[in-house]
């Protein structure tokens, strides 16, 4: 029994052991190669990710003599759901030169609370492809508007179209690379915080181990 004691504490204390390996790691090691291996993962995405555009129209609504001016806020906000539906989609897909499942991916609407205006943003790996976009969906929203306008006593009017896009609206390989460093580095200082440490206890242990030549002449006087 003595002598498997003892195996145990040597087996315990062995340096070439995978604890005893992250006990002797500095603390800056885990620091920086989370932040490199992050940085390396992130400017990689960046480079390999296509760059994407993004273009904006706006549309505004204005109330004819026989609506009330407040109506037409109420009509913006209605105008903005249906301005992705397949029924507006169907006539600006021929403008645009794409398909309606390409502008249902890549169109978004919005409105504002305080204001009766539409903005109508299209994202595209194309700057042009994404002016054209969002220019035709708002084109065949304005159509669709003023084609029932005798009844809702507004009028859909364009206010502002989509220019091409000069610069991608997407995070460059720089960027990426900068968030991946900052997440890698963030990543290592928590295993730097749940990493083992030596304690009192396991000095004192790999103290008291005897060496193999006392340990064979205690086994030999049992």
């Amino acid at each position: 029994m003595t002598d498997n004691h003892t195996g145990h504490h040597r087996q315990a204390a062995r340096p070439g052991s995978a604890l005893s390996r992250a006990r002797s790691l500095p603390p800056w090691g885990l620091l920086a190669a989370g932040a490199l291996i992050g940085g390396l993962a992130g400017g990689t995405y960046g480079v390999l990710t296509p760059a994407t555009y993004t273009a904006t129209s706006y549309v505004v609504v204005v109330p004819t003599q026989k609506a009330d001016p407040a109506a037409a806020l109420g009509f913006a906000q209605a105008y903005g759901r249906v301005a992705t539906q397949v029924a507006v989609l169907g006539d600006a897909q021929v403008w645009a030169g794409v398909p309606v499942a390409t502008l249902q991916e890549s169109v978004r609407t919005a409105t504002s609370p305080d204001a009766p205006m539409v903005s109508v943003t299209a994202t595209s790996s194309r700057p042009d492809l994404a002016a054209d976009m969002a220019n035709a969906v708002s084109r065949s929203l304005t159509r669709h508007a003023n084609d029932t306008k005798s009844s809702t006593h507004v009028e859909l009017l364009p206010f502002s179209r989509a220019v091409k896009p000069a610069e991608p609206s997407s995070a460059s390989p720089a960027v990426t690379g900068l968030v991946g460093t900052a997440a890698g580095g963030l990543l290592g200082g928590l295993a730097l915080l749940v990493r083992p440490r030596r304690t009192t206890d396991d000095t004192a242990r790999a103290a008291s181990v005897p060496s193999p030549a006392v340990a064979a002449d205690a086994h030999g006087q049992l």
